[in-house]
C-alpha cells in the first residue's frame, strides 16, 4: 500500500484515500511494526477483524466494510485492494453490491490449484473488479482467457518490488546476518507456513528432518509463523529444532529485519509467494515448498524452483546451489520499482473516465 498510495499522490494530488486496516493480520510483529518501519500512516478505519475460519473471517470483514461503506459520507469512488487474501474478496464483495466499483492489484495470478484458499479468492476478486492491474505477462492472459475485457487489464509491474527497492538501503544498515553471528551469503533462509506443508504432521517432520540435515552444512535461519509453531509444537516437533544446532530458530521479524537476511542470504527455502517475488530481484536461488505457483515468472526466469514435498529434490539442488551449478535467473520486465507510479497513473485515468 505505500507505494500505491504515494502513486496516487503523485498522479492527483488532490485525491483523497483513506487507508483501511481489516484486522485480518493483527500480531503485533505482522502488523504493526510493519506500518512502522515502512512509514505508512496510521489507517483511517480499523475493522478489527481478528483471526477466525475462512469463511467465519470472510464474512467479518464484508460485514464490517460494508457497515463502514454505508456511513462514509461521502461514498468512495471506488475501493482498491491488493492481493490474494480474505480481506481482498471481502471488501471487493461489499463494495460492488453497494455499486462501487473495486480495483485489484496484483490481479490474475493463478497457481491453478482450487484447494488453496488465496486461489478461490484471486478468482472471484478478479471475476467483479472493473480495473485488473496485473503485476506480470502470465496474469494478462490469465484475464483474457477467463473472459475479462482487455479494456479493464493493465500490465503495471510488481508494486512488492517497490517497497524492496525502497527499503533495501535501510534493511543492509541493519547488518542482521553479522548481528546473529552469520557471514553475507553462508547461511539459508528458510519460512514456510502454508497447510499443505504444516498440516500435516508427517509431511511436517520430513522437512524438519531435512532442515535439520541442511543445517549440518551450512545455518539455516527460520523465522517461525505462529501458525506454523503451533504446528510443530503439537507435532512434538519443536523441541527437534532447537536442538539442531545449526538451526536458528526466530521469532516473525519486522520487514527491514527480514529484508537484511533474505538479501544476503546464499539460499532461501521458502512457501511464500511474496519471497518468491522478492528473491527473484535479489538473484538469490529460492527452492519453492510448492507444487505450484501463481506466480511462474519466478520459475520461467530461472530465480525459483518448485519442489513441493519432494525433500530428496530439495537437498539435490542444495546441493548444486553450494557447488556452483545452480544458474541464477534475472529479475522479470517491470520488476524495476516504479509500479506505484504507474498504479497511480491508471487509477487517476480510471475515475476520471
Amino acid at each position: 500500500m505505500g507505494p500505491i498510495l504515494s502513486g496516487l499522490r503523485a498522479a492527483d494530488p488532490q485525491l483523497s484515500s483513506l487507508l483501511v486496516h481489516t484486522g485480518q493480520h493483527y500480531d503485533e510483529a505482522m502488523s504493526d511494526l510493519f506500518f512502522r518501519q515502512l512509514g505508512l500512516p496510521v489507517p483511517d478505519v480499523h475493522l478489527e477483524v481478528g483471526s477466525g475460519s475462512q469463511g467465519e473471517q470472510t464474512a467479518k470483514v464484508l460485514s464490517r466494510y460494508e457497515e463502514w461503506l454505508l456511513k462514509a459520507d461521502p461514498r468512495p469512488a471506488a475501493t482498491l485492494v491488493v492481493g490474494d487474501v480474505n480481506s481482498t474478496l471481502a471488501c471487493t464483495l461489499a463494495s460492488v453490491k453497494l455499486g462501487v466499483p473495486a480495483i485489484h492489484v496484483e490481479a490474475g495470478l493463478r497457481s491453478f490449484d482450487r484447494t488453496m484458499p488465496e486461489e478461490i479468492n484471486r478468482v472471484l476478486t478478479d471475476a467483479i473488479a472493473e480495473l485488473l492491474l496485473v503485476s506480470e505477462p502470465d496474469g494478462v492472459e490469465n484475464l483474457l482467457r477467463e473472459g475479462r475485457p482487455e479494456s479493464a487489464i493493465r500490465l503495471v509491474g510488481n508494486v512488492m518490488i517497490d517497497v524492496l527497492h525502497a527499503q533495501l538501503p535501510a534493511a543492509r544498515t541493519l547488518r542482521q546476518p553479522e548481528a546473529m553471528g552469520l557471514a553475507p551469503r553462508q547461511f539459508v533462509l528458510w519460512t514456510m507456513h502454508r497447510p499443505s506443508n504444516v498440516d500435516v504432521p508427517k509431511t511436517l517432520a520430513s522437512l524438519v528432518s531435512t532442515m535439520a540435515r541442511i543445517a549440518e552444512r551450512l545455518p539455516v535461519v527460520f523465522p517461525v509463523h505462529p501458525r506454523t509453531r503451533a504446528r510443530l509444537e503439537a507435532a512434538g516437533l519443536w523441541n527437534k529444532l532447537e536442538q539442531s544446532p545449526g538451526v536458528r530458530l526466530t521469532p516473525p521479524l519486522g520487514y527491514l529485519e527480514f529484508l537484511s537476511l533474505s538479501s544476503e542470504a546464499k539460499l532461501i527455502v521458502t512457501d511464500s509467494g511474496g519471497l518468491q517475488e522478492e528473491s527473484a530481484v535479489l538473484e538469490i536461488p529460492c527452492l519453492t515448498l510448492r507444487k505450484n505457483t501463481e506466480r511462474p515468472v519466478t520459475v520461467s526466469s530461472g530465480t525459483s524452483t518448485l519442489v513441493g514435498t519432494d525433500v530428496a529434490l530439495l537437498e539435490r539442488l542444495v546441493d548444486d546451489v553450494l557447488a556452483g551449478r545452480y544458474k541464477r535467473g534475472k529479475a522479470p520486465t517491470l520488476w524495476d520499482g516504479h509500479a506505484g507510479t504507474r498504479i497511480g497513473t491508471e487509477v487517476v485515468h480510471f475515475l476520471n473516465s
